[in-house]
Parts: structure tokens; C-alpha cells; sequence
């Protein structure tokens, strides 16, 4: 009798998981090969689950836990703000050039979970609360006078600081307003500030490009790739404060400042235009 009762078990644990994946080929099969342009699993209350997982583990860490931007934007008003499913697919497949918004390839990340975490943000989307402070055409004023040194826009500027061609989807306002008044020392790999020190006692500063046990590589003051044996420094220094210099009131005045975060918040580049991929 006891193996008939375990053999029935096993019968109907057989049957629930083939259920199970039959229902995930169904669902799997609602979705069309070519890219559409409405999320095909928006309002699926397990792929909403699934997608509140997914989002949880992959995307909190810079969006918060509420999607209102930590590091990394507010991502509730992205619909409200004009953006569609398939241009949002198309930003957390192939990430955002220039910033640290990764690419989630194939097949590491398939349609489906991209569909997945649109559908959870989805639930969350609220309407466009806020009007913007500032002037966007006299910040553009104000960062060509401060910041394009060092910072490149849509190809043009300087190369010391990252491309901000697209920090509107990069970065919080609120963010991008502390880095400037110097509050976070916040800096990116490949550009950590970084002093090196020659056997005759000169100092060379730069940001840091690439290193190992032997060498390092760094872009100096002057926008120069330079690359250097370690055995041939008497020190190689790593600042722990960004080479961003600060703008504090007495230099960038709090309308000034609100016009810079106009414009830096409307810098949001251009969509990736790819060719439709398979699962």
C-alpha cells in the first residue's frame, strides 16, 4: 500500500510540474518574434510576480526598492514622461552607453524577464507630478562654461570626465545637484583620480584608465594617455576624492544651478536601434 500511495505522489508531482511548464511555453508563446511595441505580459499577475523578483535582485540597488531613483533615475514616470515599452526594452537589453546602466544580454536575460520587470514597474508607474526647475537653454550656458572642459555631449567637450550625453537616464537630479556642489565623492571605473609620483619628486595627476601589478595607465590634466611601469615611480597614489571640482554658491548660485540640472536631466541620447534577436 505504501508504495502505491508514493508512486501516486510522484504520478501527480509529475503531472503539476508538467502543468507548470506547460503553462510557461503558453505564456512563453504569447509573446511575437518580432519586437512589439505594448509589453505582451502587462497586467499578468505571474509575470508581474516574477518581475518584482527579477527587479528586486537586479535593478533596486540604483532605482530603490521603489523604483524613485536612488543612484540610477525615478523610473515610476517613465510612461507619463512619454517613453514606450519597446524603447524601455530596448534601454534594459542594451543598457546605456556611457553610464552604469548595464546591458542585460542574451542569453543571461531573455525577452521574457525583460517583459517580466516592465510588467512589476508597470504597477508602480505614477503620472508626472513635478515642474522642473530652471532653465534648460541657460544651463546649457552654464555647463558649456563650467563643465564642457572636462565632459563630453553628443561629441563635444573634453574627455577627462565621463560622456554625460545621456545622464538624464543615468542619474537622479538630486544625485547630479550633490555631485556638483561636491556633497558625494562619487567617481566611475576608468575614472578614479589617481597621483603618480617620479623618482625626481614630480607629481603627475590623472584619472585611471587601466592597471595591473606591473603598470598603470592613466589620462592626465592634459587629456594624454600615458602608461607607466610601476618599477620606474616612486609612488602611485589613488585620491579618494572625485577630480571633480566642487561648485559651491559662492561659484554656481542656486538658480544657476537649478538651470544646469534642467539641461543635464533633458540629456537622454538616443535609443539604440537594433535588429530584432532571438530568445
Amino acid at each position: 500500500m505504501r508504495w502505491t500511495y508514493l508512486a501516486l505522489s510522484v504520478m501527480l508531482l509529475s503531472a503539476a510540474h508538467a502543468a507548470a511548464q506547460q503553462q510557461q511555453q503558453e505564456l512563453y508563446l504569447r509573446i511575437p518574434a518580432d519586437l512589439p511595441s505594448k509589453n505582451p505580459l502587462e497586467g499578468d499577475p505571474e509575470a508581474i510576480k516574477a518581475g518584482m523578483g527579477a527587479y528586486r535582485v537586479r535593478c533596486a540597488d540604483c532605482h530603490g526598492m521603489d523604483a524613485r531613483g536612488i543612484r540610477g533615475p525615478d523610473i515610476t514616470q517613465v510612461w507619463a514622461r512619454g517613453r514606450t515599452d519597446d524603447a524601455l526594452f530596448r534601454t534594459i537589453r542594451h543598457g546605456v552607453p556611457n553610464t552604469e546602466m548595464p546591458a542585460f544580454p542574451l542569453p543571461r536575460t531573455s525577452d521574457m524577464d525583460i517583459w517580466r520587470i516592465l510588467a512589476y514597474l508597470k504597477t508602480m508607474a505614477t503620472p508626472v507630478t513635478d515642474t522642473p526647475r530652471g532653465d534648460s537653454t541657460a544651463g546649457e550656458r552654464v555647463f558649456a562654461t563650467n563643465c564642457l572642459a572636462c565632459h563630453l555631449v553628443n561629441g563635444r567637450g573634453g574627455r577627462l570626465g565621463p560622456d554625460l550625453s545621456r545622464v538624464g537616464v543615468a542619474r537622479t537630479r538630486a544625485h547630479m545637484a550633490r555631485q556638483i556642489r561636491g556633497t558625494v565623492a562619487d567617481f566611475r571605473t576608468g575614472y578614479e583620480p589617481v597621483v603618480l609620483t617620479t623618482p625626481g619628486g614630480q607629481q603627475i595627476q590623472g584619472v585611471k584608465k587601466n592597471e595591473d601589478l606591473f603598470s598603470v595607465q592613466i589620462m592626465d590634466t592634459r587629456e594624454r594617455i600615458q602608461g607607466y611601469l610601476r618599477e620606474d615611480l616612486r609612488g602611485v597614489a589613488n585620491v579618494k576624492i572625485s577630480a571633480m571640482p566642487t561648485f559651491g554658491p559662492d561659484k554656481l548660485s542656486d538658480a544657476e544651478l537649478d538651470d544646469l540640472l534642467a539641461y543635464l536631466t533633458a540629456l537622454q541620447g538616443q535609443e539604440p536601434q537594433v535588429a530584432n534577436e532571438n530568445r
